[in-house]
C-alpha cells in the first residue's frame, strides 16, 4: 500500500511539473495581486502594514482556487479516475494524495515567496511570524475543502465559476481568524485562540472532507 501511495504522489508531482504553464499561474497571479495593490491604496507604510495581512491572505485564497480547478479534471476526462475507483487503493487515500500534491505544487511556492512580499507590505517580524503560522495551518484547509468543491463540479462546463461561488463563502471564517491573529501579533497580544480555532477547523476538514470528496467523485463518475 505504501509503495502504491508513493508511486501515486510521484505521478501527481510529475504531471504537475509537466504542465509548467498551469503550475506558474497561481504564483504569477499571487505576485501580481500583491504588487499592484499598493498602487490602488497608496504607498504609505502604515496603510500597507494595516492591510497587508488581509491582502496576502486574499491573494493566497484566490491563487489556490486558480490552481484547484484541474485537481480532478484531467483524471476524469481520460478515465484514470474510474480506474482508481476499481483499484485496491481506497479512494479517500487517493484524494489525500491529490490534495497533498496540490498543496505542494500550488500553495507551497506562495508560502516560500511570502517573506519578500511581507517586506514589500511593511510587515513587522511578529506580524510575519503570525502570518506564516496561519498560512501553514490554513492553506491545507483550503486544499481539503476545495477538493470537495472540485469533486462536485468535475465534468461541468465552466465549473470554475461555480466552484468559486461554492467555496468563497466557506472560507470567510478562516480569513477572519487568520487576519485577526496577525492583528493581535501587531499589538503584541496573544493569538493562541485564533490558531486553536484554525487548527480545529483543519482537523475537522482532515477527518471529513476526504470521505465527502470520495463520495462526490463516485456520484459524478456513476
Amino acid at each position: 500500500m505504501r509503495g502504491s501511495l508513493q508511486a501515486l504522489l510521484t505521478r501527481e508531482l510529475a504531471l504537475a511539473f509537466r504542465q509548467k504553464g498551469e503550475l506558474l499561474q497561481p504564483l504569477v497571479f499571487f505576485v501580481l495581486v500583491i504588487s499592484l495593490f499598493p498602487l490602488g491604496v497608496g504607498p504609505g507604510p502604515q496603510m500597507l502594514q494595516k492591510i497587508g495581512p488581509g491582502v496576502i491572505w486574499v491573494a493566497v485564497l484566490l491563487a489556490s482556487l486558480l490552481g484547484m480547478e484541474r485537481l480532478f479534471r484531467d483524471d476524469f476526462n481520460d478515465g484514470w479516475l474510474e480506474q482508481m475507483m476499481l483499484s485496491p487503493v481506497p479512494l479517500t487515500l487517493v484524494v489525500l494524495i491529490k490534495v497533498l500534491s496540490h498543496w505542494l505544487t500550488c500553495v507551497l511556492p506562495l508560502l516560500l515567496i511570502s517573506p519578500l512580499l511581507a517586506v514589500f507590505l511593511n510587515l513587522t517580524l511578529d506580524m510575519y511570524q503570525a502570518l506564516l503560522i496561519t498560512l501553514l495551518l490554513g492553506t491545507p484547509l483550503l486544499s481539503l475543502v476545495g477538493a470537495t468543491g472540485v469533486a462536485l463540479t468535475t465534468g461541468l462546463q465552466r465549473g470554475g465559476v461555480l466552484l468559486s461561488l461554492l467555496l468563497l463563502p466557506l472560507f470567510i471564517p478562516l480569513l477572519i481568524f487568520a487576519t485577526s491573529a496577525v492583528d493581535a501579533a501587531a499589538l503584541q497580544l496573544s493569538y493562541n485562540g485564533q490558531l486553536a480555532i484554525i487548527g480545529a477547523l483543519l482537523l475537522l476538514a482532515l477527518a471529513l472532507t476526504p470521505f465527502a470528496t470520495a463520495y462526490a467523485l463516485r456520484v459524478i463518475q456513476s
